[in-house]
């Protein structure tokens, strides 16, 4: 027991000798080269392995011979530690330039292009989340994108909308202030339309901003879902009776959801005013209410014609119109404009965001001669009695 401790410590006392003299080296070296730094951490250790098996060698007074074969077994094994050591850290080298090379690819309009050839387990993993950020990268400059596209689509069709009731006003009070207008009473219920159709479009403005911002304020509490259709049937029934359009609610179940009446309300009287614009005089326009588990389903159904299938996923986009199926008809002159006829193309994304604020979800898909346009929210807990 006394020989194999004092083995013990004559090699410890080689090993640690050698591997104090290669610390200074494994520090300099730590800012260099990955492979050069493997390299000298393999070298520190042999040494310290050589080292430590020479020492107790000597301790043992070994003859000449044993201390020979002694000393060739420990170079050869030191020698093959070393190549196998660079060539390993030549392996790790060219994997991690590899990847160096495929990280600038992070976010490119092509996307991640992982390197060729094995990698390490922690190499492989940095790729495996580079190729994830490059790809949650692309997605975001897509929304972007988009984003950006509807926002300019938005100002140009704003613009236009601006510029057509503000030019009217202009010229009815250069009329009225002229003394030129055969009709003034005429004219001022035309100003006081266009007024109300402005109000209208900064009122959708201004809502559409709270939702994107994230400053909607929902007051939720338990309603059924037949009040809820009932109140929008009530509020949108004027502009189906002077349309000519028929507004039916027969389908409604009296199921109970919670949610911001007042919002769900505007959602409905949006969808309505949309369908009851789109549809042709003595079409029909049907609301109905249907619980699936644990959803309920409000949906308008219209007699538009329907909505080009390549339109369908740009519904609920802001500032999108649609096509010819879904364009408002002229009206009279003398006609009152209801809120929703700002033309605008707000009045769905404002759905959209009022829906997705409750948790829910917005869709629209063609029907036999129409469209229906439907909102899922969450059903309210069952009261236990």
């Amino acid at each position: 027991m006394k020989d194999l401790l004092l083995i013990a410590l004559f090699a410890a006392l080689g090993a640690g000798a050698a591997g104090l003299v290669g610390w200074p080296a494994v520090r300099q070296l730590r800012r260099r080269s990955v492979a050069l730094s493997l390299f000298a951490v393999a070298v520190v250790t042999v040494a310290a392995m050589t080292a430590g098996t020479l020492a107790v060698a000597q301790a043992m007074f070994l003859s000449h011979h044993d201390l020979g074969v002694v000393i060739t077994v420990t170079c050869m094994a030191a020698v093959v530690s070393l190549l196998t050591a660079a060539v390993l850290g030549r392996q790790v080298v060219a994997g991690s330039r590899a990847l160096t090379v495929a990280a600038r690819t992070v976010g490119s309009a092509d996307g991640f292009a992982a390197p060729n050839g094995p990698l390490g387990a922690e190499l492989a993993e940095l790729s495996a989340e580079l190729a994830a950020t490059s790809a949650r990268l692309a997605e975001s400059r897509q929304r972007e994108q988009a984003l950006e596209a509807s926002r300019r689509e938005l100002v140009a069709w704003i613009s236009h909308d601006l510029r057509t009731p503000l030019a009217g006003l202009r010229a009815m009070a250069e009329a009225l202030e002229d003394g030129v207008a055969e009709e003034p009473a005429r004219y001022h219920a035309r100003i006081r339309t266009e007024v109300d159709r402005l109000t209208g479009m900064v009122d959708d403005l201004f809502e559409l901003s709270r939702i994107q911002s994230g400053a909607l304020t929902l007051n939720p509490s338990r309603v059924s879902a037949y009040d809820l259709v009932g109140d929008a049937i009530a509020g949108a029934h004027p502009l189906a009776r002077e349309r000519g359009v028929q507004l039916h609610g027969d389908r409604v179940e009296p199921v109970p959801v919670e949610v911001d009446g007042r919002e769900i309300t505007r959602v409905l009287g949006n969808l309505l005013v949309n369908a009851i614009r789109a549809t042709p005089a003595d079409g029909v326009v049907a609301v109905a209410a249907r619980r699936e588990a644990d959803r309920v389903v409000l949906s308008v159904t219209d007699s538009c014609g329907g909505i080009p299938e390549a339109d369908l996923a740009r519904v609920f986009e802001t500032g999108w119109r649609g096509g010819t199926a879904r364009t408002p008809r002229a009206v009279r002159p003398d006609a009152v404009q209801h809120h929703g006829d700002t033309g605008a193309g707000l009045g769905l994304a404002i759905v959209r965001g009022i829906v997705e604020a409750h948790e829910g979800r917005a869709s629209v898909r063609n029907v036999a001669g129409g469209c229906c346009f439907e909102i899922a929210l969450p059903a309210a807990p069952v009261l236990v009695t």
